[in-house]
């Protein structure tokens, strides 16, 4: 049976040296972060309000706004922690920064261990970062059984109820070859409803278009199915 793990954080990078931001986007996603980048405070509204992040790491000095005006913009609509990371090391700038209601302060240039340290500590105090039999995941596919939501990176993917149960089983037994029959019986367990050979046929190809390239579902032929990370 697939061990359930914890929810992989998402982070969002406000920052214009685009130099910086790409080395801290690979660092953070070498150390099992989902990471998005941007370059301005209205590239940055914009991914706010079409996707949940559980961190933001915002630079000061940005193209088209204040780093301090737009930690309260974020504060005022939601609970989501702040990190600065910036150049400027004057005391008033960080009681700025910690008023406007940021978590912690970093001053550049920092080492890109203890940025990591700072934001395990911060995602900790939010409880971003806590394990969870709640969601279950496999590469850039996760499901929340909470929420009843399936996730392919940072977008939520419309299943019906029977995809629903269907990758749920398969995420429960990730990298396990399910048969036909045990797929079948197991449906139906879940459902009380019988599901027949060609309503799987039809339910595993949907979902499989659905869920596109974020996730494999693979056929053992002759056998059955079998999910596991597309990069694998």
């Amino acid at each position: 049976m697939y061990t359930v793990s914890m929810r992989i954080p998402y982070i969002l990078i406000v920052e214009d040296d685009e130099t910086i931001a790409f080395g801290v986007q690979v660092f953070l996603q070498k150390n099992n972060f989902y990471v998005q980048h941007a370059d301005t405070v209205q590239a940055a509204k914009t991914m706010l309000e079409a996707f949940h992040y559980d961190l933001l790491l915002l630079d000061c000095n940005l193209p088209d706004g204040n780093g301090f005006e737009f930690c309260s913009y974020v504060k005022k609509r939601s609970d989501i922690p702040v990190i600065f990371l910036t150049v400027r090391d004057d005391e008033r700038d960080i009681v700025q920064g910690l008023d406007r209601g940021a978590d912690d302060y970093i001053v550049k240039p920092f080492p890109l261990r203890v940025l990591l340290s700072r934001i395990h500590a911060v995602l900790r105090r939010a409880g971003a970062a806590s394990s969870t039999a709640d969601i279950l995941s496999c590469g850039a596919l996760q499901l929340d059984q909470a929420r009843t939501q399936v996730f392919c990176g940072r977008q939520e993917v419309p299943v019906t109820a029977g995809e629903y149960r269907l990758l749920l089983i398969l995420l429960q037994n990730k990298g396990l070859t399910l048969t036909r029959s045990m797929l079948l019986e197991k449906l139906w367990d879940l459902d009380g409803a019988f599901v027949n050979d060609n309503t799987l046929t039809v339910m595993m190809k949907r979902l499989r278009e659905k869920l596109g390239a974020s996730s494999s579902i693979k056929t053992i032929r002759g056998i059955g199915y079998r999910l596991e990370p597309a990069d694998e």
